[in-house]
């Protein structure tokens, strides 16, 4: 087996530290390929690797049977759970997207939303802090569909099962972190019934907030919508919409309302939830208020209460921001492998890298003052800042470090700008990746004296 030649960045040696795949030298591959494509998240694979024997080194790492992906993000899935420990709260986001691997020809594809698309399945559960710091994937199922057979049914298990089993591992994981209140977070796909049966037969381990898809009919005939919002509201909450794809930035005020109800489960069960509705007024002209209609388990008496439930769930937009960095950073999709099983080794990899991008933004806003060096190598730090012709601080933070690779990336950094997303960072990180290799080629030849 190919020697890879670099030493593996500081953070890759952290958050694998517990990796066993078995063979020392397959540890070492894991680590190189996670550093390589942590640096530069947009490259191919043979881009991102140093020349043509690791290039065909990192296709035999994913073409190699004996590596499990799970054993793969087994160390990182530790180390989550190691930073959830010491919080009061975290959120577990659960959401699915499909991954489109449309006219490639890697074994084992099935459709997608569209019978003709080929691609694949991928649904993680992924831990942040109510304050959106992102703390890792502690879950995740990958699968492909099974083509309908002629009558038009299709085969394999119930995907709603995913829910469910989601919500079950969370379950377990609450047993193991007794200091730390886990609240499973998750869109309209995951109103089931049975899963808030199972998490009441469970006696609610974890708490569960999902987004009401149905308006379902209660005992005495209401329809749970009508029968939550009626009589006056009960409480306020305005907050600052962010501005996305064709959608302005705007101030939200929304009133709200809450019942707690007994929503029938079938064969004389039934499930007690709160059903929590938050319903925009004032919206401008031409502009479809927003109104969120939420059920959980956790009672919400106060107007404080339901605030920070609603504030719980619009943190579900971290799992789409994920989302987006696994498919427009790191460009999973026009991974060229043969399988799916090649696919999902790939993918466990990249997703500790989409992590680590989205923690990297959070941290900058939320910590700004931490030390850059707990995050980046000095030669990370010598780069951005050269890139920038500036000259770096004596003790640079992490935010100021961000913002000169954001720079980099295009962002402007004017006053009206805020603070870097996370496309200027990874598009700044892949210029800073190549000036970090001159630097250190520089300095193999002897052509630099210093490395400040």
């Amino acid at each position: 087996m190919d020697e890879l030649a670099t030493v593996p960045a500081p953070w890759t040696e952290t958050e694998f530290e517990q990796l066993d795949l078995g063979d020392a030298r397959l540890n070492k591959r894991a680590r190189i390929l996670m550093e390589r494509f942590a640096a530069d998240p947009t490259a191919s694979v043979p881009k991102a690797c140093q020349g043509w024997g690791e290039t065909m080194a990192a296709y035999r790492f994913f073409d190699n049977d004996s590596v499990d992906w799970q054993a793969i993000m087994a160390p990182h899935w530790q180390q989550t759970q190691q930073r959830m420990a010491a919080l009061p709260v975290v959120l577990c986001l659960q959401d699915t997207t499909e991954l489109d691997f449309n006219g490639q020809g890697a074994f084992g594809l099935g459709p997608l939303s569209y019978e003709a698309q080929r691609g694949m399945y991928l649904h993680p559960t992924y831990a942040v802090t109510p304050a959106r710091e992102p703390l890792g994937i502690i879950d995740a199922w990958m699968w492909a569909r099974e083509k309908k057979d002629k009558s038009g049914a299709r085969g394999g298990p119930k995907e709603s099962l995913r829910w469910i089993e989601g919500y079950e591992r969370i379950a377990e994981m609450a047993a193991q972190l007794p200091g730390t209140r886990l609240v499973y977070v998750a869109d309209r796909e995951a109103d089931l019934v049975p899963l808030m049966l199972r998490a009441q037969e469970l006696a609610t381990p974890a708490d569960w907030l999902v987004r009401a898809k149905h308006n379902r009919c209660l005992p005495d005939g209401e329809k749970l919508w009508q029968h939550t919002s009626a009589g006056a509201p009960i409480g306020e909450l305005t907050f600052a919409m962010a501005a996305r794809h064709r959608v302005k930035a705007r101030t939200v005020r929304q009133q709200l309302w809450a019942r707690t109800v007994a929503m029938p489960a079938g064969k004389g069960k039934s499930v007690l939830a709160t059903c929590v509705i938050a319903r925009e007024i004032d919206a401008p002209d031409g502009v479809k208020p927003i109104e969120w209609r939420l059920l959980t388990n956790r009672e919400a008496a106060t107007p404080e209460a339901l605030v920070e439930l609603i504030d719980w769930y619009r943190a579900r937009w971290e799992i789409e921001m994920l989302f987006d960095v696994l498919k427009n950073a790191c460009r999973v999709e026009a991974l060229q492998l043969g399988s799916i099983t090649q696919l999902e080794r790939a993918l466990a990899l990249f997703m500790v890298v989409a992590w680590r991008i989205a923690h990297l933004m959070r941290l900058g806003r939320t910590c700004p003052d931490l030390d850059a060096e707990l995050f980046f190598d000095p030669d990370e730090i010598q780069a951005a800042y050269l890139l920038r012709k500036k000259t770096p601080p004596e003790k640079p933070r992490l935010n100021d470090v961000l913002r000169q690779i954001a720079c980099i990336g295009g962002f402007l950094a004017r006053k009206s700008d805020g603070e870097p997303g996370v496309k200027t960072i990874w598009l700044g990180l892949k210029d800073v990746h190549v000036a970090v290799e001159t630097i250190r080629a520089l300095r193999g030849i002897g052509a630099l004296n210093t490395c400040v």
